[in-house]
């Protein structure tokens, strides 16, 4: 049961965003991000009430639908960015090999935080307050409002993962910060969505 209702709230925060971007036309980055941010952050607090084979179960038909959904335009809200990228199929792609890096609930919902909250909320700050300082890295333009946005979002949460009773030494907190703001600057293509929860969760691994 759990796992239908799941399913079936992905659908209604998918839906609902497309209703609202067809009649509101909200800004194309801005529509991606609520989306991204809204479903991510579900996703991470999954292990809490599904089992690491019904998440997988869950990931494998994600990416069927994004694909379908890119390959027929169904949900444009998801696909309305200007610029080529896989993102949303890299996310829903993570969404499954994180259960291969890890089985701890607590290292899951962190790495996937860090592309839902500190990878959403750069990009909302960066398109609505950093538009007059911008940098680019492989030709991609990017804001350094932006980049502070993901590396202080990114260390709140690696903070609370630590408040939550893990044990990470401080030194560690900030430089994976520091990497995975490095990381969200390099990958293109929306491969920061694929590639920023896996880091954080096999550094996590390895330190806590």
């Amino acid at each position: 049961m759990a796992l239908i209702l799941t399913a079936l709230a992905v659908f209604i925060i998918l839906l609902g965003s497309e209703i609202w971007w067809r009649f509101k036309q909200p800004h194309n980055e801005f529509s991606r991000k609520f989306i991204h941010i809204t479903v991510g952050t579900f996703v991470a607090f999954w292990p809490f009430f599904l089992s690491w084979n019904e998440i997988r179960l869950l990931a494998l038909g994600f990416v069927l639908m994004v694909v379908l959904s890119k390959w027929l335009h169904i949900f444009k809200s998801i696909h309305s960015v200007q610029r080529p990228t896989w993102g949303e199929v890299y996310f829903a792609l993570v969404v499954g090999l994180l259960t291969f890096v890890t089985h701890s609930k607590g290292i899951y919902a962190a790495s996937l935080l860090q592309m839902s909250l500190a990878d959403g909320l750069a990009a909302v700050v960066g398109v609505n307050f950093g538009k007059s300082h911008r940098y680019k890295v492989f030709g991609h333009p990017k804001s350094y409002l932006g980049t502070l946005t993901f590396f202080v979002t990114s260390l709140i949460l690696l903070g609370g993962y630590v408040l939550t009773g893990h044990d990470l030494a401080t030194w560690h907190l900030v430089g994976l910060s520091i990497l995975a703001t490095i990381g969200e600057n390099l990958a293109v293509a929306g491969l920061d969505n694929l590639l920023i929860p896996l880091l954080i969760a096999f550094v996590l691994t390895q330190v806590s």
